[in-house]
């Protein structure tokens, strides 16, 4: 049932603080339809202006979304973080409502558990992700990192000294350190995805994908 969700679904957003508004704020950016719900009418009235529909409501009476026509919407974000207790009654209002995707925002494992338990499709871990990706970023050349629930990650980083300068072919590049360079990024030019003929310069940024193990070991190269 969830895959059938058609891609530019109406969202409910539930919770309207730095984690929810940002996520309402880039689907309405998407042009998808957004309900945004808050008890605080301050955070509503903020932004009433931004997204398609900001309402003030305690989403934790089941009557008031009902009230909402939150029944009506496949795709909603649970996105209360500071009360562990509202998080999780919501989320269950949801289920009970039978909406077929609900994602959850966690501050704990234990947390993310329960979550899962009752019911949520998606549960996501805003604050850890964030500290684990800074992590990677200022502890070598990486630019940008983007890892995967099975250990596995993209990274844009400066070309280590092994690559540089020669084929990528020629490199061996995934024979000798297990990565793939997909692609990369002269100065003033656009991506284009690397071949085994591209040749890559001090200058150049790549793209690499690999466990995050083999691209911690690849990017300390120098």
């Amino acid at each position: 049932m969830v895959d059938r969700i058609p891609h530019n679904a109406p969202v409910l957003v539930i919770g309207l603080g730095r984690f929810g508004a940002a996520t309402a704020g880039q689907l309405d950016r998407l042009d998808r339809e957004v309900l945004a719900v808050d008890e605080d009418a301050g955070l509503v009235q903020k932004w009433a202006e931004r997204v398609t529909h900001a309402v003030q409501a305690d989403a934790r009476s089941i009557e008031a979304l009902q009230q909402l026509g939150a029944r009506d919407f496949q795709v909603a974000v649970v996105a209360v973080g500071s009360s562990v207790e509202a998080s999780v009654l919501i989320t269950a209002n949801l289920v009970d409502l039978g909406i077929p995707q609900i994602w959850a925002k966690a501050i704990s494992r234990s947390h993310g558990t329960i979550l899962e338990r009752i019911g949520a499709n998606h549960v996501i871990y805003p604050e850890a992700e964030a500290g684990e990706r800074t992590a990677h970023l200022v502890s070598g050349r990486m630019l940008d990192y983007i890892q995967f629930d099975d250990d596995f990650a993209i990274v844009k980083m400066h070309p280590p000294k092994p690559i540089r300068d020669m084929p990528l072919g020629q490199s061996q590049v995934r024979k000798k350190h297990h990565v793939t360079v997909v692609g990369v990024k002269s100065p003033g030019k656009p991506f284009t995805y690397a071949t085994a003929d591209t040749v890559v310069s001090t200058h150049d940024l790549v793209i690499v994908s690999g466990t995050t193990g083999d691209i911690e070991r690849f990017a300390a190269l120098v």
